[in-house]
């Protein structure tokens, strides 16, 4: 494979020199490389007091994954190559150690005029991506590259016309199901102060015939009242706009998908059924306030490359969840992710510096976020203990900051953060109550020169379901560029509904130990630390998937070059 690599990349080199030759007379254009190589490396400490129990921990004992991304640009061409590489690796598959290495992604791509066509892998997506987005996502694993040809026009600079067909990416290879999609964009400026931009999209899925027999199967095995005729085709569509007016946007989208096959997450059987998703948002902003509000509506809304793919396998479409991102260690333990079956989610964002205080540089923070099931957002806070009496509520938080820079040298950060939590359905653990948590956090930082801070921080996080409370403090110590360093705890301090002594035992408190390092250098980074992380949602960009504990060293680097 490394070979083929090496070869890959001089026959770039080789077609670059051939394309100058090819001009003649013309003005040969001086290449130009870029790209970026990112590597991660774990050595494991077998931890079964907090679960860091699986196959890395008995047997491999290590991994790593890493990266190269080169693309090397002229005459209008754009060559792109990236080599992936999984040694026992629970990246892919937090439940297995994956080993295989090679060429991840290739593209070659061709700007003639308003014309770009891309013939090998692409990246790219639809409006807010809830009829395609093909990304890209290596702190969870993911990879959505759709490999085939993409043609961008832009006949005007108000209008963008898009097109595309292909295969997704799985790993090194390819899913068999055909993408074939379309999107038109227009950017209006009606006045000087108000403009819009609208846009209408289409993809179609095809499904080849090994994965129809397959579901075939399954459905000839259901009783007869439930039996349908599953559709090779699917459509998906939608029309969307952004209408902005001085200080305020609103923008909104309706999609719709025809009918397919559908898994019921009540009984893991296959309906068939048409999907909606409708989302839109309002936002208004000046100076010392702002304001934003979502709202998004999904009904049966699952686009994957196949009916029978789940979680985060195959995705074609992008359903990020309607809530806030969390940083901080604990407010980031529970976390909603979208659920394609049906839900309500709505989400209000304020923020706010008071002239009086302008001085003080005061400014408050504050977030809500709500979903449900498909029908209302009515019921009160749910019994911890009996969820079946009261189960309309999938996810809500409360939370609010204030931060204030007391000096030029010194600042701090208080706030609170309420969550309801469906455990059993985020986390898919059958008999778990419904949990109920509060957390108060704060972080302060002191600037000792021009180059040197330091910064600490803490969060309390109380419940009496799931594993308890738990509480975090972290010490950091900065030297700007370069350095930075960092040492912190969390404690299990008390227990919850899963981890409650039986018998006359006693509860041991349970550390979560952070070492942390790093060193930046110009466009590279370096960081190293002793980790133990507690099983639960990670997130990041919007989609989240559950990951167990871990405990051990991780060593990483990423460069640009």
């Amino acid at each position: 494979m490394f070979k083929k690599l090496i070869l890959g990349v001089l026959c770039l080199v080789a077609c670059s020199e051939l394309l100058q030759a090819q001009e003649g007379e013309k003005k040969i254009e001086k290449g130009e490389f870029s790209g970026n190589f990112q590597t991660t490396n774990q050595f494991y400490v077998r931890d079964s007091a907090i679960g860091a129990t699986t196959t890395q921990y008995q047997k491999e004992l290590s991994s790593a994954d890493a990266w190269l991304l080169l693309n090397y640009k002229i005459n209008g061409y754009t060559f792109t190559a990236r080599f992936d590489l999984f040694n026992n690796s629970p990246l892919l598959n937090p439940q297995e150690a994956y080993t295989r290495s090679g060429l991840g992604i290739y593209s070659v791509k061709k700007d003639i005029d308003n014309l770009s066509i891309t013939a090998g892998y692409f990246y790219d997506q639809f409006a807010s991506g809830m009829v395609f987005r093909a990304f890209e996502d290596r702190n969870l694993g993911l990879d959505f590259a759709v490999q085939g040809a993409h043609v961008k026009y832009t006949p005007t600079e108000n209008t963008t016309l898009k097109a595309f067909t292909g295969l997704q990416k799985f790993r090194f290879d390819l899913r068999p199901v055909v993408l074939k999609g379309a999107n038109l964009e227009h950017h209006f400026h009606i006045t000087e102060n108000l403009n819009m931009e609208a846009g209408v999209s289409f993809v179609n899925r095809t499904i080849d015939q090994n994965t129809m027999n397959i579901m075939a199967d399954a459905i000839n095995n259901y009783d007869e009242e439930r039996r349908f005729n599953p559709r090779y085709n699917v459509f998906v569509y939608n029309v969307y706009n952004t209408l902005r007016y001085k200080d305020i946007s609103w923008y909104i989208e309706l999609a719709e998908k025809t009918p397919e096959a559908i898994v019921n997450p009540n009984n893991d059987l296959m309906e068939l059924h048409k999907g909606k998703a409708y989302l839109t948002s309002l936002s208004y902003s000046q100076k010392g306030f702002g304001v934003n509000a979502q709202y998004r509506y999904i009904d049966r809304f699952s686009f994957r490359s196949s009916p029978l793919e789940n979680q985060n396998l195959g995705m074609i479409a992008y359903l990020p969840s309607v809530t806030r991102q969390n940083v901080y260690r604990l407010l980031a333990r529970y976390n909603a992710f979208t659920q394609e079956w049906g839900e309500n989610g709505f989400q209000l964002d304020l923020t706010y510096k008071p002239k009086a205080l302008k001085k003080y540089q005061t400014q408050f923070n504050f977030n809500t976020a709500i979903t449900t099931p498909l029908g209302s957002f009515q019921g009160n806070t749910v019994n911890p203990v009996n969820f079946e009496a009261d189960s309309n509520r999938f996810f809500r938080e409360y939370y609010f900051e204030v931060q204030h820079k007391f000096t030029k040298k010194f600042k701090m950060l208080l706030g609170y953060q309420l969550i309801n939590y469906n455990q059993r359905l985020f986390e898919a653990k059958p008999g778990v109550p419904y949990v109920i948590a509060n957390t108060i956090f704060g972080e302060a930082t002191y600037k000792l020169t021009n180059n040197k801070s330091i910064r600490f921080e803490a969060q309390y996080l109380e419940t009496k379901q799931d594993l308890g409370s738990f509480i975090n403090g972290s010490l950091e110590f900065n030297v700007a560029p370069h350095y930075s360093f960092s040492v912190g705890d969390m404690l299990n301090v008390k227990p919850g509904a899963r981890n409650k002594p039986s018998g006359e035992n006693k509860f041991e408190i349970i550390h979560y130990w952070n070492v942390f390092g790093a060193y930046t250098f110009k466009s590279t980074r370096f960081t190293g630390g002793y980790i133990k992380q507690v099983e639960g949602v990670n997130c990041t960009g919007g989609v989240c998937r559950v990951e167990p504990a871990f405990s051990g060293v991780r060593l990483t680097l990423m460069t640009n070059f």
